[in-house]
Formats: C-alpha cells, sequence, structure tokens
C-alpha cells in the first residue's frame, strides 16, 4: 500500500486476481476520486484498461490522481466538482462525454461525515452531510441515467453506503439517515432502470483507514484499539480489499447482478456498529470534539 493509505499505482495489480484488460474499453467517473477510497480506485480501474473521470472539490488532489494515472500511461481526466450542486453533476457527466464519448460506470464515492451529539448539531452540519452524500448521489446517479436512457445505452452504479444504512448508527445521525436514502435510492431504480439496462448496486465498508476522514471518526488511539477489538475479524478493512469488490461490481463479472449492497465489513454490523460504544462517553470528550472540528474548519483552506 502506498503512504497515503492507497492501493499502489496504476500498472501494479495482481493478475491472480484479474486479468488486466477487464475494464478496457469502458469509462469510469469517480466522485471524491481526488483522495482516498475514491483515489484507489481510480487508480484501480484504471491499471484494469479503463478510462477514468474523477471529480471532486479540490484542484490539487485531482492533478495529483490523475497525474499517477497519466504518467504510467492511463487515461485520465478531472474537473472541480461540488456535487451538492445539480448543475455541476450534470456539467461533469457532459464533461465526462466530451472527452471519452461514453460513460460506462458511475462510483458515487462522495461524502462527508464527522462525529457529533445530535442535541448539539447545527443546521449547517446536518445540512451540508445530507447534501453531499443524499443530494449529491442522487444528482449524480440522475444525470447519468439521464444520458444513457436517451442514448439507449446500458449503465452501472455503483454507491458507498455503510452498514449503519439499515442499522442505524449514534453520533453520525446525518450520515446515517443520508445513507440510508443512498440504499434506497440503489434498490429504488434497480427496478425502475433495469429495462434500460442501468445496473445500481453498492458496498458497505467498515472501517478502512484514509487520511482526513480517519482522524475526523476515530477519536483517539484508545477508541481506535477498542474499535478492532469489536471486529469479529480483529483488524480494519483494506483499500485494496475495497477496491477488490468495486472492481466485480462494475464489471461484466456481476453482469446479473442489481439493487444489492455487499458489506465488507468483517462482521462489524453483526455485533453492532463501531460508533454505538461512543454513547458512554462524558461531555468533556465530545467538547473536546467539537472544539477540534471547529478549528479545523477555521484553518482549512478554500476549496
Amino acid at each position: 500500500m502506498a503512504d497515503d493509505g492507497t492501493v499502489p499505482l496504476p500498472g501494479v495489480v495482481d493478475p491472480l486476481r484479474f486479468p488486466g484488460d477487464l475494464l478496457r474499453g469502458k469509462v469510469v467517473l469517480v466522485t471524491g476520486g481526488g483522495s482516498g477510497l475514491g483515489r484507489s480506485m481510480a487508480y484501480r480501474f484504471a491499471a484494469l484498461g479503463a478510462k477514468v473521470m474523477v471529480g471532486s472539490r479540490k484542484e490539487e488532489n485531482l492533478r495529483t490522481t490523475c497525474g499517477s494515472i497519466t504518467a504510467r500511461g492511463g487515461d485520465a481526466r478531472w474537473k472541480v466538482t461540488d456535487v451538492k450542486n445539480a448543475s455541476a453533476c450534470r456539467a461533469l457527466v457532459d464533461e465526462t462525454y466530451s472527452a471519452f464519448g461514453r460513460l460506462d460506470i458511475l462510483v458515487n464515492n462522495s461524502a462527508g461525515n464527522f462525529l457529533a451529539r445530535t442535541e448539539r448539531l447545527s443546521e449547517n452540519g446536518y445540512r451540508s452531510i445530507v447534501a453531499t452524500v443524499l443530494d449529491g448521489t442522487f444528482f449524480m446517479t440522475q444525470a447519468a441515467g439521464q444520458r444513457w436512457i436517451e442514448g439507449n445505452a446500458p449503465g452501472n452504479v455503483l454507491s458507498i453506503v455503510a452498514t449503519y444504512a439499515w442499522t442505524g448508527a449514534a453520533h453520525v445521525v446525518p450520515s446515517a439517515c443520508a445513507k440510508a436514502g443512498v440504499l434506497a435510492l440503489t434498490r429504488s431504480l434497480a427496478v425502475e432502470w433495469a429495462k434500460h439496462g442501468i445496473r445500481l448496486n453498492a458496498i458497505a465498508p467498515g472501517p478502512v483507514p484514509t487520511p482526513g476522514a480517519w482522524e475526523r471518526l476515530i477519536a483517539g488511539s484508545a477508541f481506535e484499539s477498542a474499535a478492532k477489538e469489536h471486529i469479529p475479524l480483529g483488524r480494519f478493512g483494506t483499500h485494496a480489499e475495497l477496491c477488490d469488490l468495486a472492481t466485480v461490481l462494475v464489471s461484466d463479472l456481476s453482469s446479473y447482478i442489481t439493487g444489492q449492497v455487499v458489506a465488507m465489513d468483517g462482521g462489524e454490523w453483526l455485533v453492532g456498529n463501531t460508533f454505538q460504544q461512543l454513547r458512554t462517553m462524558p461531555p468533556e470528550f465530545w467538547e473536546s470534539m467539537e472544539e477540534a472540528r471547529r478549528s479545523a474548519s477555521r484553518n482549512r483552506p478554500s476549496a
């Protein structure tokens, strides 16, 4: 694994897992593709022969992702996009068609989350998460679906949800609400759009370390150790494992699978979501978390 937690760069794919041309001829659009799991999936898809479009809010991250792919012979483009804006989502899909002439696969990966006591949650905090996760997924999926249906072309949508989409989870309520909506969207459109040859599926990862999100959700080394011990398999997931599963679901290997969500969490949800353990934390813990979030927000550069 690379230093930033991503899977190895294009060209480094285990031939025993997938043939190197598995996605050749496919065009994949990955939202939130500038960092974390989105970047890892973009790397993997490019390594398997796909042309890749990535969208996120930070140009620097997008340049890094695409530069790493093109430096190794892949074909990747980027567009700064805020998925909370429907027009921006349509523009990203349009840009994909302009660049590559088609779109085969949409990966809805853009997300946001943070720990909070719900009674102290601000309106802006709630709306920001729901708008990114639920609204953004809907806007992107609708924009892609419109182009596929108008062009009488098949399509494939993969969305990243969470196991608490069906169980709920304390202290991440906006994300739980939004992810539940994305799962309902996936299942609903799997039926509605099946006649158009459009498949929709989802992955619900358990804890997978990523820069940024990890610091917002794993509150210190003690909680990290407890979270790991809570997982029946006794460890966190990896970027490579997430990419393996994503590869199967976006490829023709799963051409008869639609409307499904696959939990990849080491059995965590079967024993209760990790965040539920936070219910016993004292007020001082939450006050320090909230101050850290406010400080990070003040010091964060504009996108």
